[in-house]
């Protein structure tokens, strides 16, 4: 681990004390709202927290709220820094780092996603169950020793993508599976990018998300990641593309995204151990 991890995993047990985390939370664009729910929470700013950056990009907090949703001890990034903003690949490896040293065993990442089909309407909540990198870039480049060679077979835990599903269904609403393809940003895709997209067997397009989750994995975190759409990708429809419409479009599954989650760390703790590797 990084030394910047280890002070900011230092920085949180002394805001909120010693008891573990057991879980973190990423939020995506327009969903910051979800740390409201948190019980007796401790909220920390990300200029206290070495390492970790500060969004720019709009929607986006910096602040950590740690305390407790449902049985579980969270850690909630309200707001993420992106590729697009920094050129960093790696932008988040400090925070995934220092929440798998206070205890976390598990990251839950959301994100404002667009859809590439037009069966997938805007304000669908979806789980990824896996997903398409052809930009080149790999959070582990620079990395040491056979553990940069992580195993993404199953990235993205079945066992709470499965667990996710049932919450949802309990909370009575309806979730799909897809491929998100990460595009870095900050340009939105063209049509013809869109149909390669569509073709290749991506659901969802989007700007964040998966380098966290190769890191996460390398970290021996596990992963649930969850994809609010906000638009049709270009192509689909008349209306042009922007980041206010993404905003707008994220608010509105801030109430049934919160309600699965509410209900999804309800028992957290029954179930989960962490994996090897």
């Amino acid at each position: 681990m990084r030394s910047e991890s280890e002070q900011a995993a230092s920085v949180i047990r002394s805001r909120a004390g010693d008891r573990p985390v057991d879980v973190a939370v990423v939020l995506g664009s327009g969903l910051a709202a979800i740390a409201d729910h948190i019980a007796e929470p401790t909220v920390i700013g990300y200029d206290d927290l070495p390492g970790f950056a500060r969004p720019m990009a709009g929607g986006h907090e910096a602040e950590l709220v740690v305390g407790t949703l449902g049985t579980a001890r969270v850690a909630v990034m309200k707001g993420r820094v992106h590729h697009y903003e920094t050129g960093n690949v790696a932008a988040m490896r400090v925070p995934l780092e220092a929440f798998a040293l206070v205890g976390a065993n598990a990251v839950v990442l959301t994100n404002a996603a667009g859809s590439t089909r037009p069966e997938l309407k805007p304000g669908s909540l979806m789980v990824i169950r896996d997903h398409i990198n052809l930009t080149g870039q790999d959070p582990l480049i620079g990395e040491t020793g056979d553990s940069r060679f992580v195993d993404l077979t199953t990235a993205y835990d079945p066992g709470l993508r499965e667990r996710f599903a049932r919450a949802a269904a309990e909370s009575g609403l309806r979730t799909g599976e897809g491929v998100y393809m990460w595009r870095s940003g900050p340009s939105f895709e063209t049509p013809a990018e869109i149909q390669v997209a569509r073709m290749l067997g991506a659901d969802l397009v989007g700007m964040s998300t998966v380098p966290e989750v190769i890191m996460a994995r390398h970290i021996g975190l596990r992963v649930l990641a969850v994809s609010m759409v906000t638009n049709f990708a270009a192509g689909l429809t008349s209306e042009p593309l922007n980041h206010a419409q993404t905003m707008r479009a994220a608010a509105a599954s801030i109430v049934p995204l919160t309600a699965v989650l509410v209900r999804l760390f309800g028992a957290w703790r029954l179930e989960l151990r962490r994996p090897a590797g």
